[in-house]
This record gives structure tokens, sequence and C-alpha cells, in this order.
């Protein structure tokens, strides 16, 4: 045991668990109080996911000289028998009282209409509000939507009323973020309680790890907090939830892990403290490989154009880095500390046999072993047809109107909006040029198709020059949000580049989700590459091997390909999506690729580790069956805890949510279990070339069919 002491030692040795126990109870102590800040320090304004150098941001920018960044709230009034005197009236009279309104960032004063659809006989309304959108407009624009519903009212007696344009969609998507932090982690709770209850049969247990994974959530979050406040790490909504599905489910997986491990040494070892010292010296390497390939593909995003993508990353990073931190810290101290019998009440006896070596996955390997080639080929040749959905797949962004999993206010005002007005007057264009070429840069624009001629203006509380430069509007024909809009703002843009010395500029809200679409194919196309060349030198330096690293990232990309083939299908004719966020294969491929393969470290660790014994063929089916039961459930946990990104009401979340988790039970019980088994199989040794093990004794390939029933007794098992 002499050679297993040293950092193992250091975190459960007989006095040093007490002392790990106690910095962590001073850390908590300290960082508790900041860990419910984070969502303060959130920064969830327009330029906080747009593209950085995007031409949309450098008028998002350039805007705010002339005026504070605002988006206007629209409120319509509609009768589709045409508005009575009545109605009329008492439009007049909400527009003179919004007028009226400062607060929550309510610029009630530059407010504009009524506006009506015709002059004769109106059919519809629509009156302007300005909302201020600095550091605080996330925070406040709900509250200021509810502050001009409570003015107007809800309609009635034939008068619909809404409230909508992107004050009224932000607000309701502001909405669908609030207590994001709160549903997630009650959520992710929730599942792996009940996965931790299922997979360990003690209620004892299962709360070492809550304690583990909440310690190192709160832990990150206040790091996250002090860096967003002082370091300029910006933090929105979409990565404070992923953080706490990351931390729940990287964290119960080392967990699960660990605590496998442990239960096999304390069935060989009377004293606890050796048993825990060994499993993490066998155990480690996985969990810090599998750990650090997952930190290290997350950084990996920083790379990205997007805003929001590049600031996923070192959130991301930093909360996996504390999990994994506290999991090989904190949790097996506290393991220790509580001794046997907080297995109860399955307690795993010195000098018991491993009755995971003689289970289903000991029976699976077997099998496999039987015919590995055919049953391989089969398996690649079932994930590669899942894969045709791809052909379903709808990757071109989502609009407004699908962003909901329900129908918000402010989408059915947008349809009543619509119908009466040309439909992108709630999200004008937004122009920028020099002032000598101002006047040809509103004609070309106002000339241009897709845009309403006279529409063409300045806003409400601009200043009219500014360093040299005017600001404009111009409304378009169609829906901010839709394939016709984006046409429109790539023939303005072409326009308007052509005037010589009129560094004219196109932003706005259909331009930046032109920015982002555009930003984001870049970034798939860099990233990706970068994620497998990440993951490949790790599976490199791990098992010191060439044939294998190559072989596990074949049969990842291969899983994410299915993954993405079957949700296609799915979202298309079980859950009526109509498209998918351009980010969404990103996303989907940097999570399943960089927690996927940790089952594939767990197990080929463990194959390695015990090939070392007993030869590659065998040691093959007797790692399945030791890591079979603990993979799985590991596979479980994280699944359960992304598919807890369908609680929110949010069609982006729910696809990211049900892929990622469609994807890790796809690895879990086919790819890892099967496909990987089945390969190494039939390769045998020289997957592990240039390493010596390549060169194994010819006796290493007799069949394993015949293996004794209990490995880890018999003649196969360690020696």
């Amino acid at each position: 045991m002499n050679g297993n002491r040293g950092i193992a030692h250091l975190v459960c040795g007989r006095r040093a668990k007490w002392l790990v126990l106690v910095l962590w109870l001073v850390v908590l102590f300290v960082v508790a109080p900041f860990a419910s800040k984070l969502t303060d320090a959130q920064d969830n304004d327009a330029a906080s996911w747009l593209p950085g150098s995007a031409e949309s941001t450098q008028v998002l920018e350039i805007s705010k000289d002339f005026r504070p960044e605002q988006i206007p709230a629209v409120v319509v009034y509609a009768r589709d028998a045409g508005l009575t005197a009545q109605d009329r009236a008492r439009i007049t009279a909400d527009a003179a009282r919004l007028k009226q309104l400062t607060d929550h960032g309510i610029r009630g004063a530059e407010t504009r209409g009524p506006v009506y659809d015709r002059q004769v006989d109106p059919r519809a309304a629509q009156i302007h509000v300005p909302i201020t959108m600095d550091e605080k407009g996330w925070d406040r624009i709900a509250p200021a939507v509810d502050s001009i519903r409570d003015d107007v009212g809800r309609g009635g007696a034939g008068l619909a009323v809404h409230i909508t344009g992107p004050g009224g969609t932000s607000a309701d998507f502001s909405k669908a973020f609030e207590g994001i932090d709160s549903t997630l982690l009650l959520s992710a709770m929730g599942v792996v309680i009940v996965m931790l209850l299922i997979t360990y049969r003690s209620p004892t247990l299962l709360l070492v790890p809550l304690i583990g994974v909440v310690a190192a959530l709160f832990t990150a979050q206040a790091l996250i907090y002090f860096l967003a406040e002082h370091a300029g790490l910006t933090v929105n909504g979409q990565s404070a939830g992923i953080l706490t599905v990351l931390v729940f489910g990287a964290g119960t997986d080392y967990a699960l892990l660990l605590v496998a491990r442990y239960r096999e040494e304390l069935r060989r070892h009377e004293d606890r403290h050796e048993a825990m010292a060994l499993a993490l010296h066998q155990a480690g390497p996985a969990v810090l490989a599998s750990g650090a390939t997952v930190v290290l593909s997350m950084l990996v995003l920083m790379a990205a154009e997007m805003n929001s993508t590049a600031g996923l990353g070192p959130v991301a990073a930093i909360g996996v880095a504390v999990a994994l931190l506290a999991m090989m810290t904190l949790f097996p101290a506290l393991l220790v500390i509580c001794g046997r019998w907080i297995f109860w009440p399955v307690i795993p006896r010195f000098g018991t046999s491993d009755p995971t070596r003689t289970g289903v996955w000991a029976r699976t390997g077997r099998g496999i072993a039987e015919r590995p080639r055919m049953i391989w080929v089969v398996t690649a040749l079932v994930l590669a047809v899942c894969s045709l959905g791809l052909i379903q797949l709808r990757a071109e962004g989502i609009s407004n109107a699908d962003a909901f999993t329900g129908k918000p206010d402010s989408i059915t005002g947008q349809e009543v909006s619509e119908k009466y007005f040309p439909a992108g007057s709630g999200d004008p264009l937004v122009i920028v040029s020099n002032q000598a070429r101002a006047r040809q840069v509103g004609q070309v624009v106002a000339a241009t198709d897709g845009v309403v001629p006279t529409s063409l203006g300045l806003p409400p509380g601009t200043k009219p020059l500014y360093d040299g430069k005017v600001l404009f509007e111009a409304t378009m024909t169609a829906p901010a949000d839709s394939e016709a809009a984006t046409q429109t703002v790539e023939r303005v843009r072409d326009a308007v580049h052509e005037v010589p010395d009129a560094d004219a500029r196109v932003g706005g809200g259909t331009a930046a989700l032109l920015d982002m679409d555009r930003a984001t194919t870049h970034d798939n196309l860099l990233i990706i590459p970068l994620v497998l060349a990440v993951v490949l030198l790790i599976l490199g330096a791990l098992l010191r091997a060439v044939i294998a690293p190559l072989l596990l990232v074949g049969t990842v990309i291969l899983s994410f390909a299915a993954a993405l083939g079957i949700s296609a299908l799915a979202f298309r004719h079980l859950f009526d999506y109509a498209g998918e966020s351009t980010d969404f294969p990103l996303f989907v491929f940097v999570f399943l690729v960089a927690l996927g393969i940790d089952y594939n470290i767990f197990l080929t660790t463990r194959i390695r580790e015990e090939a070392t014994h007993q030869g590659t063929r065998k040691g093959v089916v007797t790692g399945l069956a030791a890591t079979g039961s603990v993979i799985t459930s590991a596979g479980l946990v994280l699944a359960g805890t992304f598919a807890a990104l369908g609680t929110l009401p949010m069609v982006a979340f729910a696809e990211i949510g049900f892929a990622v988790a469609l994807g890790v039970l796809l690895d879990t019980f086919i790819v890892r279990s099967v496909l990987v088994t089945a390969l190494f199989l039939d390769v045998g040794p020289k997957v592990w070339w240039p390493h010596r093990l390549a060169t194994q004794n010819p006796s290493d390939h007799a069949d394993t069919a015949g293996a004794p029933d209990n490995p880890a007794m018999g003649k196969i098992g360690r020696k």
C-alpha cells in the first residue's frame, strides 16, 4: 500500500479527512452569501448575446451616443369590425397616460401614437412606448411592460389589446428566465435523488453526493459572481442555467464512479481509509481525465464569435472544475468520515465477493465476445441509419413566434399587428451614416425593396447629429424575424455600403439575428474540430495509444449524429417544433462529446488496467462487468439533469435538453456498452498501438465466452 500513499492520503487520511471537511466548511461559509448574487450579476442585454465584431453590434454601440439604448413596447388595439368612437377615445386617453409614465425605465415622454392602420374607418391602432435597456434593462423590462399593461388594460367587449414588439417579447423572455436558477436546481436535484436511490438502494448514501454537488454549485456560483463583477466575465441567463445542469450532472457522475470503486475496495480491505486511498489511486486518473476533457472543451468555446457562446465557455469550465475538486476532496472525505454504515442497508463487508462481476454486464460482455465483429458492424449501421434523420434538421434559427413552448401575449399581439400594419413596424432597421452623405443614404434605403418608403425618419429623442453621424430608422414590410426580413437587411446593407464616404451601417433586431446566424456558422466550423482535437489529445495521453483514441472519437461522432438525427425527427413529428436555433448543433456537440467521452474514459481506463493482468480481450469483458452498472447509472443521472432543461418554457432550451439527454442514453446503453466493447474485442491488443500492450502474448486471444461467472474470484481475476 506504500506506493498508493501520498496525494490520496492527503484527502482520506485519518486526520486529513477532518482537515478537508473543515476547509470546505470555511469556504462555504465565505462564499454562500455571494452565490445567491449571481442572478444580479447577469448581463442579458443585446450586446451580451451578439457577435462582438458584427455590424449590428457596432450600430448598437454607436446608437448609444445618440440616445440611451432602448426598445419599443408596442400596444396593439384591434377590432375586426372597425374601431368604434368609444374605442378611439379610449386609445387616445391611454396614449396620454402612457406619456406620463417614467417608472422601470419607461420613456413615456417619447411615446409615439396612436397610429391607425388607415385614416377612414380604422380597425387597429398602435402606440409605441420606448423602454431604456441599460445594464439594468433586462431586470426591469418585465415590470415595465406590466406597468404599461396596468395602464391600458386587457381589452374586452370585442376590442383586443395586446403588448408586443421587441419590448413585449423581451418581457416574455425575461419572465421565462425568471427563477431559472431555482427551477433547474430543484429539477436537477429531484432527478439526482431519484437516480441515486435507484442506484445505491440506500437512503443514507445519497445525501453525501448531494452535499458534494451543492457545495460545488455554491462555490462555483460565488467564484463566477466575483469574476463577473470584478474581472469582466459575461454571464447571462443561458450560461447560468447550463451551469446548474453541468455541475449536478458532471459532479454526480464523478461521485458514482468513485463510490463504485470504493465499494470494490471495501470488500478487499478492512481499513476504509486504505480502501478509499486505493479507490482514488485507481479511479482518480479516469475522473481527472474526464474532468479535464470537459473543462478544456468548454474553454474552447471562448474562441467563438458569439458573445453568448464565448461567455458560456469559462462559466461552464469553472463549474466543472469546481465540481471535480469537490468530488475528489470533500466527497471522499465525507465517505470515509461516515464509514461503512453509510451504505445501509447493502453494506459492503470485507471479504465478500463483488456482485458486479457476475451481473448482467458480465453476461453482456461474454455474449458480445462470441461475435464481436458482427455486433459492432450491425450497431454502427443502426446508428448510421438513425443519423439519416439529420435531413429533417432545421437549424436555421427560431422566430419569436416559435421560440416559446406556449403562446404568450406578445406573440398573439405580433400576429394581430401583422394583420393590420406593415409586419416590421415594431422592430425597425436602424441605420447610421456620416452626416454629409445622410440624404443619399436615406434615399437608397427608401428605394430598397422590402422597406416602407414613407417610414424613414429620426426616432423620437434622437439627436440628429453626433460626432458627424446621423441615425435614422426604417420599417420593413416583412415580419422582423422572418427570412424575407433577413433578405431585406442584406439588400439594404449592400445598397448603403456602395454609397461613397458614407460609412453607413445597418443594425436593428433583424440585422442582429442575421449576424448571429453568420457568427454561429463560423463558430460551428471552428469549434467542433477544436473540441475533437482536445478530446483526441487527452485520450491519447491517458491511454498512451493511437488506435484506441481514434476508435473512441469515431464512436462519439457516430453517437452525436444518431442523437441529432433522432432528435430532428422528434422535433418535427412528435413535438411539432418549427425549427432549431443556429447554435443548437454546436451546443449539443460540445456537451455530448465532452460529457459522452467520459463514459468511454471510464470504460477504457478500466479495460487497460485489467489488460495488464489478463490480456486485452479478457480485460474488455472484465472492464465492462466492473463499470457497466456505474456508467449506466451515471448516464441516467446526466440524461435526467439535462432533461430538466425541458421545464423551461423556451423551445431552444427544451431542444438542447432533449438532444443531449437522448445522446447520453445512446452513448451509455449502445455506444459504450455494445459498440466500443465489440470494437475492442475485435481489434484485440492492437488497439493499444504503439504501447507495449499491443504486442501481448497470443494466449490473450483465447475465447472469453467460457470465462467463469465470477471473474473477480476466478482465473481471469486481478492477480
